[in-house]
């Protein structure tokens, strides 16, 4: 019991550290409030919460898609934790712009960070397609992913078009956005022909729904 109580005291004071240095929860742990299926004003059903954790339910047939915060976030740094199930895959996306009668898709203009199941996933053969990766464009320069039902940390932090990508504490990726690299980049994959891809300063945080079993915890942003 004390062992519970200390565990309890210790989650109290990191939480009121995070407040105090400015970080807001995204994620209540409890509720869907924040977030909403792209386009839609309301929670797609097949996001709920288990255990502490956003989950998507992939046997569900309806309230499908992805979710994305109700803000626009434009210099951030953003926290939070995933595990995916046996040959799953799903993405964290970032500067969303939620136009769709121009964006069909969240991916239309948000660049993602990869979550996948390297080894039982297609993707995992592909480069620039494992976790961690800036996906389709830069791949990790160091694989730090753990196993299948492992729960990950990550970081993405974007202040000034200065992007940086954290898995499980190590710094994956660095790059500049919106520079002409950036745009060679973009020229070089699979989003060189949509338009509005990559090229927003200010957007929204999306959740992918790729069909497979996912589970998000722990998420929590700071504006810089």
């Amino acid at each position: 019991m004390k062992k519970i109580l200390l565990a309890c005291s210790l989650m109290l004071l990191a939480f009121n550290s995070n407040a105090q240095k400015g970080w807001v929860k995204l994620f209540d742990g409890k509720t869907t409030k924040g977030w909403h299926s792209y386009g839609k004003p309301n929670t797609p059903t097949a996001w709920k919460v288990v255990d502490g954790s956003l989950t998507l339910d992939a046997s569900a047939k309806d309230g499908r898609g992805d979710l994305v915060t109700d803000n626009d976030f434009e210099n951030f740094d953003l926290k939070l934790e995933w595990k995916i199930s046996k040959g799953g895959n799903s993405g964290i996306l970032f500067y969303v712009n939620e136009d769709t009668v121009k964006y069909k898709y969240t991916f239309h203009t948000g660049p993602e960070m990869q979550v996948l199941d390297n080894n039982g996933h297609p993707d995992g053969k592909i480069h620039k397609h494992r976790a961690g990766d800036l996906y389709d464009l830069i791949a990790c320069s160091t694989e730090t992913v753990k196993a299948v039902g492992e729960w990950n940390q990550v970081e993405i932090t974007s202040n000034k078009g200065e992007l940086k990508l954290y898995l499980n504490g190590t710094n994956v990726v660095t790059t500049t956005l919106w520079n002409d690299s950036w745009k060679q980049l973009i020229a070089g994959s699979k989003f060189k022909n949509m338009p509005g891809f990559g090229i927003f300063t200010k957007g929204k945080i999306a959740l992918q729904d790729h069909g497979n079993e996912v589970w998000y915890r722990n998420i929590m942003i700071k504006k810089l």
